[in-house]
């Protein structure tokens, strides 16, 4: 279905009231009129480009290739909670990796070295201790940061602003094709849409929305970076930002942020710090909106293992889920005090890449495992 003329929040208001996008596409005309629909919209809905809905379906039977509405139970939550979301998330990759735990890693288009360097480094480091790595595909800090995800064997997301099939800058095509089989492309415009300017301030609302916090390493003062900045702090997310040169005209876009009340941090572990919390918080969050069980929401799920059930966002020092849960039981045991690849936890427990990583990284925030250069993870001495 393609409906030009209906807007992203009135479409899932649409879909809501009927129950559904098949519902919604079934409906009569006396009803959609009864909703509020004018009649060149209805025509738009009930009578798509047939040849747009053939390519669109043709697009979507390649191996890979997913459509989640915003009724999928697939859908990511937190950006589904968020003030304007998408209809609809064109996926190429695995869509499983949207419910990780993510870190939008953004700046300039035309960084300096050491804003090379520093995405590289924060990108890097905070990949290996468990979080994905979103961000934009575009030139400069945003490529970096994806390749650093990437290079550290973790999982990347990038969010773009044309359709799937159409790779923007064109540079940016191999990078592209690593991201697809280590993580994710994902999209709210169809196969086909072209790279037009004011989609990409569009697109940054999803960059920021699938996020648990935004980091901006580098920008200008009239970066669109900034755009994405304030378009987190909007949806409630953390924003960080480095601080920099005072002579470095890509610092003062930074300074602003922070004088402004974004997070100055200068290492990894300043993010992870701020970000316990609000981890905690919004797996509540994902919790308390989930119901029954699929093994799409793997992230959720481990999510609700974390959150406290009584008080507060993280269990109480006491509350030893690793002893208890069955699930942390198997993590727990394959633990031990010499560093162990996340591969060999996989394999030993069972458990989905999403969750063994979500579950470390709340664990690496209370302190009880550590992340260790190569991927490897072991318990610390509090968690003995």
């Amino acid at each position: 279905m393609r409906a030009p003329r209906l807007g992203g929040a009135q479409l899932i208001a649409l879909v809501e009231k009927f129950g559904g996008v098949e519902a919604l596409v079934r409906a009569s005309r006396h009803d959609l009129e009864r909703a509020g629909l004018k009649s060149d919209s209805i025509d738009a809905l009930r009578h798509s480009d047939e040849a747009l809905l053939a390519g669109d379906q043709a697009w979507l039977d390649c191996a890979g290739h997913h459509l989640l509405t915003f009724d999928d139970e697939r859908y990511p939550s937190l950006l589904r909670d968020t003030p304007s979301p998408p209809a609809a998330l064109w996926v190429d990759g695995d869509p499983d990796v949207l419910w990780q735990p993510q870190v939008a890693v953004i700046g300039s288009r035309n960084p300096t070295a050491g804003g090379r360097d520093n995405a590289r480094d924060f990108a890097g480091e905070l990949s290996r201790r468990g979080l994905a790595v979103t961000s934009g595909m575009a030139s400069g800090i945003d490529s970096v940061a994806h390749r650093a995800a990437l290079d550290a064997g973790g999982c990347t997301i990038a969010v773009a602003g044309t359709g799937l099939d159409i790779v923007y800058p064109e540079s940016g095509r191999p990078l592209a094709e690593r991201i697809r089989g280590q993580g994710a492309l994902v999209s709210e415009f169809p196969p086909g849409t072209p790279a037009r300017r004011h989609h990409f301030p569009s697109r940054n609302r999803i960059i920021s929305g699938l996020s648990l916090g935004v980091l901006v390493i580098e920008a200008g003062l009239r970066s669109g970076t900034l755009i994405t900045a304030r378009l987190a702090a909007g949806q409630g997310r953390e924003v960080f930002a480095l601080p920099g040169s005072i002579h470095n005209p890509m610092a003062k876009g930074c300074h602003r942020l922070i004088r402004d009340g974004a997070r100055l941090v200068e290492n990894a572990d300043d993010v992870l710090q701020e970000l316990a919390s609000l981890a905690g918080e919004l797996g509540g969050q994902l919790g308390e909106r989930l119901t029954g069980e699929h093994s799409e929401l793997d992230m959720a799920a481990a999510n609700r293992k974390l959150t406290s059930r009584s008080k507060g966002v993280f269990p109480d020092a006491d509350d030893r889920p690793w002893e208890t849960d069955p699930e942390y039981r198997a993590l727990w045991a394959c633990l031990g005090f010499d560093p162990k690849p996340v591969e060999s936890i996989i394999r030993q427990t069972g458990l989905t890449a999403p969750v063994v990583s979500a579950m470390l990284l709340m664990l690496e925030l209370r302190g009880m495992v550590e992340a260790h250069p190569g991927g490897g993870y072991s318990r610390t001495q509090r968690g003995q």
